[in-house]
């Protein structure tokens, strides 16, 4: 129904900036808000940033003043852009978006990437 593929991970060194894209296919019509988490070995997955559909953000305590989402409506992607980048940013990251349901219930639905790794040396 939504597929949601992410690239732009890499190495970088501590500092540095890396950029984030997850594209959608399928149904996005039906797509709200869109979102990024990370997850490192041993670690909970946790919530980076999310942006609304009209562009309403949202990020953790750990990456605000660094990283920055953003989304192209009319090219279903979301971005995200790091900057300042430390060793404890590196995970592998996620992307994440929320559809509704076409029944009448309108229920939310997660749709998850396979993820892609940044590894930031230091």
């Amino acid at each position: 129904q939504v597929q949601l593929v992410e690239s732009g991970g890499g190495l970088v060194q501590a500092g540095g900036s890396l950029r984030l894209s997850c594209a959608a296919s399928g149904n996005t019509f039906r797509l709200s808000t869109m979102g990024w988490y990370r997850q490192a070995p041993g670690n909970e997955r946790e919530l980076v940033a999310t942006i609304s559909s009209s562009g309403s953000a949202n990020y953790a305590d750990s990456v605000k003043g660094r990283f920055t989402i953003s989304r192209d409506n009319a090219k279903n992607t979301v971005y995200l852009q790091m900057n300042s980048l430390k060793s404890e940013d590196t995970a592998v990251y996620h992307c994440n978006a929320v559809g509704l349901s076409s029944d009448y219930l309108k229920r939310p639905i997660q749709y998850w990437g396979k993820g892609t790794l940044v590894t930031v040396s230091s």
